[in-house]
């Protein structure tokens, strides 16, 4: 019995080497062919297993699968990227001018506050 599964271990092995190697670059997933490669001379067993379960790309080909469809949700892809429209359609020079107007407004509170004080304690007087 150890005969058999050491032969079937090795058969493995074998078959998973030559199938990485035949493989192209581009059909092998989560790890270089290299790398793989030396996973499963080093570890016979669970290389090959990892390999025919991880590290294969199968494509499209070979037995369908039936899976259960997800419930239909709105797709990110379905919603609207484009960026809105201004809401401000003033120019820039029309901003520029109702900022310097607000800054003159502030600079006016801030000296009518400091004038507040002075008018406080004359009355007071």
């Amino acid at each position: 019995m150890p005969f058999l599964f050491s032969i079937l271990v090795i058969a493995l092995m074998i078959g998973a080497l030559i199938d990485i190697i035949t493989r192209d670059d581009s059909q092998v997933k989560h790890l270089p062919k290299m790398v793989w490669i030396i996973v499963v001379i080093l570890l016979p067993l669970i290389g090959g297993l990892l390999w025919f379960g991880l590290g294969r790309d199968y494509g499209e080909g070979g037995i369908p699968i039936p899976r259960m469809r997800r419930a239909e949700r709105t797709s990110p892809s379905a919603v609207d990227l484009r960026p809105a429209p201004p809401v401000d359609t003033r120019t820039t020079e029309q901003q520029i001018a109702d900022l310097d107007r607000e800054i003159e407004e502030w600079r006016l509170r801030q000296e009518l506050e400091k004038r507040k004080p002075e008018t406080d304690e004359q009355d007071q007087a």
